[in-house]
């Protein structure tokens, strides 16, 4: 059957296009962002090391941040009835995670991790040492709230799978808006005792603290989102980047006694590498090309046939992604990309000339005396890899091979000859015909398993750029990318993929 390569066409044609113009990648800090302060919606909790990295931030870049304290639902209120700000820091993820389900959130960059502890005068003049120590009457125990404050919404959640909440909700003297009210309280002697953050008693040198085995699973992961109302997206993530980069924001949480996650190295512009194989290229370079614009970064781009980036990962250069035509390919570097996430799939076709002259059908008849054949090289693209295969399956490997004049990296080279009229046929993937519809017409390959590609997307293992190529990935997971390609002719197999992995990037 001949394909209609008009329709792909207008399938592109048919794509909106939302985004905004955003500053230049790589511009380093205009003057709006000197002028104009990043807006930060931060968790009581983070207040003393948040103070201390704005510090560090002012200091080095000349940006200017303004930040607003207080309870993480109560932040997440004002930034969905006044749709401002630019960053939204709460005490628990599960705060953005609401956010970013009802759209008030786009990106978020993970940074530390806190431990729900029962804080007392230091040296624990009430002796307690066991959770029915907090039901005693004697011990005036106050908490945070838990429809305001994550550490309270946090243990109320933990203890009622435990059974223990009424009780110690019974137990609770008062609620405070915050868990620094809480230490307050503890510290001016108004309580005992109250459960707060590990962390947060870090500067509070005359409290102390307990660990219970029922306050466990009380942890909350600490991550910034970058809200989606935002004016200043690159100024924000800029600022996002410095508080979870290893070397700058997540020394200070090291210090006020958070347990921090893996971060980046610090760059005023970072820069990142991808290797992707060449017909992924109009698939992804929009995407890529928005991504540089949004976060005011540099992602250098090397496409090549996946054989020869191979050959140049074994040589020694090791990118911070790569972005395989087939998972062949990805498997020949497994000691670089241990973790590849198949992300879509893309299949063989015969491209002849426009109303196909030669009467190709299928690929036997590829082998018919006289047509001229270009095929991708076996060595040096998954295409040629997956070509050869195909041919092999079908029985017909040495018969089309003795017409093939040209053998490739590239879909695109064998594209342009067949628009020059070298060849009279030439097998690609379906991507590759998307561009020449008025020129060329695609014939499936019929009943062949192994004329199919999945094209999978990895990470380096020790990439010092991890997160960012993360939020670069993410991107790529799209519902934007994933209509771009579609458009190019590419099926869709990320859901499918994450289901298996037991998550979902949609």
């Amino acid at each position: 059957m001949v394909l209609s390569l008009a329709l792909l066409v207008i399938l592109a044609a048919m794509l909106i296009k939302g985004d905004r113009p955003l500053q230049p990648a790589g511009s380093g800090a205009s003057a709006d962002s000197k002028t104009t302060p990043t807006m930060l919606y931060c968790a009581a909790s983070n207040r003393a090391v948040m103070e201390a990295i704005k510090s560090d931030y002012q200091k080095e870049t000349g940006r200017t941040l303004e930040i607003q304290y207080g309870p993480s639902q109560t932040l997440l209120g004002s930034i969905e009835v006044s749709q401002t700000g630019d960053l939204y820091l709460p005490a628990d993820d599960s705060y953005l995670q609401i956010a970013r389900d009802k759209g008030l959130v786009s990106e978020s960059i993970p940074i530390a991790r806190q431990q729900g502890v029962v804080a007392v005068k230091k040296g624990n003049p009430l002796n307690i040492k066991v959770f029915a120590d907090l039901l005693k009457p004697e011990v005036r125990l106050v908490q945070a709230n838990p429809d305001a404050a994550a550490i309270g919404k946090v243990c109320r959640t933990v203890l009622q799978g435990q059974n223990l909440w009424n009780k110690l909700d019974d137990a609770t003297t008062a609620y405070r808006t915050t868990v620094t009210e809480v230490a307050n309280d503890i510290l001016v002697g108004a309580a005992d005792a109250g459960i707060v953050y590990d962390a947060v008693l870090h500067t509070y040198p005359d409290l102390e603290y307990i660990e219970l085995p029922e306050l466990e699973q009380v942890s909350s992961n600490i991550a910034i989102g970058v809200v989606s109302t935002t004016k200043l997206p690159q100024q924000a993530l800029h600022f996002a980047r410095f508080v979870s980069s290893a070397d700058r924001g997540l020394k200070r949480y090291v210090e006020f006694g958070f347990r921090i996650v893996d971060g980046d190295q610090w760059a005023d512009v970072p820069e990142l590498s991808i290797f992707a194989g060449s017909m992924l290229r109009p698939a992804i370079d929009d995407t890529v090309t928005k991504f540089e614009q949004r976060e005011g970064v540099r992602v250098n781009r090397v496409y090549n046939g996946c054989g020869i980036l191979v050959a140049q990962m074994k040589a020694g250069q090791h990118p911070d992604a790569y972005f395989a035509c087939d998972t062949e390919f990805m498997q020949q570097v497994p000691d670089l990309f241990p973790e590849p996430i198949d992300v879509s799939q893309n299949e063989l076709v015969i491209l002849v000339q426009k109303g196909n002259p030669k009467n190709i059908k299928t690929l036997k008849d590829l082998a018919t005396e006289g047509v001229r054949v270009g095929i991708g090289h076996e060595k040096q693209c998954a295409m040629g890899w997956l070509t050869q295969n195909t041919l092999k399956e079908g029985g017909i490997q040495k018969e089309v091979m003795a017409n093939v004049s040209a053998q490739v990296p590239t879909g695109d080279m064998l594209v342009n000859q067949l628009l020059t009229g070298a060849l009279d046929a030439a097998v690609v993937y379906l991507s590759n015909a998307a561009g020449a519809a008025d020129q060329l017409d695609a014939v499936r390959i019929k009943g062949l398993e192994c004329s199919v590609a999945i094209q999978p997307f990895a990470i380096r293992l020790d990439s010092p750029n991890r997160q960012l190529t993360t939020r670069l990935f993410e991107r790529i997971c799209s519902a934007d990318s994933q209509n771009d390609f579609l458009a190019e002719g590419f099926q869709w197999q990320l859901k499918k993929s994450l289901n298996k992995m037991g998550g979902d990037k949609q």
